[in-house]
């Protein structure tokens, strides 16, 4: 597009200016979109990503829009915690997450729902069932 109007630009300097302004535009993004809603379902798949099988942590709300995504190589506890901790830091706490039977996926809502409350000090309870929802 640059080069039909006769200006040349180095591929240095385009990502130049996608370091800078990707933030910017992930800010405006994130304003405008709409607040999800206070029941998440939760869950992980593995799928292949540029010919490497990879791990897809994902949430979505009640209404099926998406709450936040994440992709790792391995499916464990700590790759649970990342996940979440980035969910609950950038949505706040939903009032209920539906999981399947995953233990790391448990243990890593308990885990972050810990850490916020100690800062939140707002004393609402976690309550586990054996049907996979965790209300915190």
């Amino acid at each position: 597009m640059m080069a039909e109007r006769g200006i040349g630009v180095d591929h240095s300097t385009i990502h130049r200016w996608v370091v800078h302004f990707a933030p910017l535009l992930l800010e405006r993004f994130n304003r405008r979109k709409r607040a999800v809603t206070g029941k998440w379902h939760a869950d992980e798949t593995y799928i292949k990503v540029r010919g490497r099988w990879m791990y897809l942590y994902r949430a979505i709300d009640s209404v099926g829009d998406t709450v936040e995504f994440w992709f790792s190589e391995q499916r464990d506890l700590p790759a649970a915690k990342r996940f979440f901790k980035k969910a609950l830091e950038r949505h706040g706490r939903p009032h209920r997450i539906v999981i399947d039977g995953s233990q790391a996926n448990r243990e890593a809502i308990i885990s972050c729902d810990a850490a916020n409350r100690l800062q939140d000090r707002s004393g609402a309870s976690c309550n586990r069932s054996r049907s996979g929802k965790v209300d915190i």
